[in-house]
Formats: structure tokens, sequence, C-alpha cells
């Protein structure tokens, strides 16, 4: 059993899936660890209090981080985790249903931050961790706007970790490939879904599935968070799986054309 380092960590979205991983994996490290969900679970991870909080919702996040500091006086990571999926054709999402996504996936993510800067900046240090995605460098047909919010993740975790420098806080981006986490099954569907879209949608969802089945166990993400807590340099991006890197690197030097016609013949586009 690791000696109790004396920090304390926050994972939202721990109750199954790659948070809950990342939380057991910061347990065994010796973090003190909290991690939530939306609704109360009996079966949390190890070693981990589970506390609920909607990160929707700003009285909760608020309460959340209140609780932790009044049983710890501290946070020193926290691995914004929490995310829904949506997979159909942007065109069949109404504007709710993408301001639904959005809200989780990255105003969800800036009420969290928001809630535990104050803390951090007081003591001077402090680790925060966004769970994003290699949909976040790349197109994703069909993932439209699950895409969009990774997309604009990146931009504020790298932005962001400018700002906060300068206080001892450091923010870095995880970007993981296709995970086996059970993802997919969780993803919203299209709440206004078009006929001329159905072949399409299900090919997105079976190429989806195929790419999962053949993912990456989740403790790869894990012990990449692991690296972004407790490197001495942390980088902005972090880069989680075979699969992710490759994508990372032919993104940036294989021709526009090129990457533009091999997405299409994975994705089962027409040419």
């Amino acid at each position: 059993m690791n000696v109790h380092s004396g920090k304390t960590a926050i994972v939202t979205g721990a109750s199954s899936g790659i948070g809950r991983v990342i939380a057991e994996a910061l347990a065994r490290a010796g973090f003190t660890v909290f991690g939530t969900s939306r609704r109360a679970t009996a079966n949390g991870p190890a070693q981990v209090s589970m506390l609920t909080c909607d990160v929707t919702d700003d009285e909760s996040v608020e309460a959340l981080v209140a609780d932790v500091l009044s049983q710890t006086g501290r946070i020193d990571v926290l691995v914004n985790n929490a995310g829904i999926g949506l997979i159909g054709g942007a065109e069949e999402s109404s504007i709710a249903q993408v301001q639904a996504l959005f809200d989780v996936n990255l105003f969800g993510i800036l009420r969290m931050t928001n809630a535990v800067l104050p803390s951090m900046r007081r003591r001077g240090q402090g680790r925060i961790i966004n769970i994003g995605s290699i949909l976040g460098l790349i197109p994703a047909p069909y993932s439209t706007h699950y895409s969009a919010t990774k997309h604009a993740l990146e931009g504020y975790s790298e932005s962001l970790d400018h700002e906060v420098r300068a206080f001892g806080i450091r923010v870095s981006l995880i970007e993981p490939g296709n995970t086996r986490s059970g993802f997919e099954q969780n993803s919203l569907e299209p709440d206004a879904a078009l006929a001329e879209y159905d072949r399409a949608r299900s090919d997105a969802v079976g190429v989806m599935r195929d790419m999962v089945s053949a993912g990456d166990d989740p403790q790869v993400v894990a012990d990449v968070v692991l690296r972004a807590v407790t490197d001495a340099r942390p980088r902005r991006r972090y880069t989680a799986g075979k699969r992710a890197r490759q994508v990372s690197l032919l993104r940036r030097f294989v021709p526009a054309e090129a990457f533009d016609k091999s997405l299409r013949k994975q994705m089962r586009l027409p040419a």
C-alpha cells in the first residue's frame, strides 16, 4: 500500500468508465480522492469518497468544493472527466440539445475550474487535468457537436494554463483515442432525426462500436493522468494510447487532402 501523500484530488464523473479508473489510480498513488456522480451511487470506486454533484448547476458545484475543503482544507488536483456524447448529423439536433451538451462538456468544466481556482491560488499550487478527446483535433462527422465541445476545450485549456501559471497552477489536456469505457452506450441520440441521415448515422455508430471494441483499456488514460499530475514540468497536452498518438501525428504531417480522403473512407462516407 502506498504511503498517503496528504494531497487531495477531485475526479468528476467517477462512478464508471474512465473516471472510475482514474479515481482508483489516484487513490492508489496516495491521494485522498473525492469522486463525483450526478446521482448517489452505492458502488463507487475503491478507496474513493463519492459525492453527488451536477456540473451543470452552479450551486451544486460550489457545495461540492466547499464540502471537500471543509474535510481536507485543500484541493491539489481537479480532473474534469464528466461528459456525454452525441451521435448524429449536425442538422439532426435542436439548438436546445446542443446547448445541453455544451453545458456538460464545456461549461461544466468551467464551473468546476472556477470553483477550485481560488483555493489553489491561495496555496500557490494546483493541477487541473481536463479529459479531452482526439476528436478535439480532427473532424468528426456524425459526432459534430461532441467534437465541437472538445475543440473548444482545447483552446480553453491551453489558454488557461498561460493565465494561471504565475500562481503555481498548471493545466493539462488529456487526449484519449478510442477507449473501452462504455462511453458510446451512454451517448445521446439526436432529438430531430431525419430519414435522409439514417444510413450514414447507422454506419457512424457501427464504425464507433468497432473502434471502441478494439480500443485502449481505460487504465491507459489513468496512467497518463498520473503522469500529468506528477510531472515536474507538465505538458499542456498528453495523448493517451497508440491510436491517439498516430492520429495526432497524421493530423500534423499528412497533407490535408490525403487526410480528408482517409477520414471519409474510414467513416464509410461517399468519395
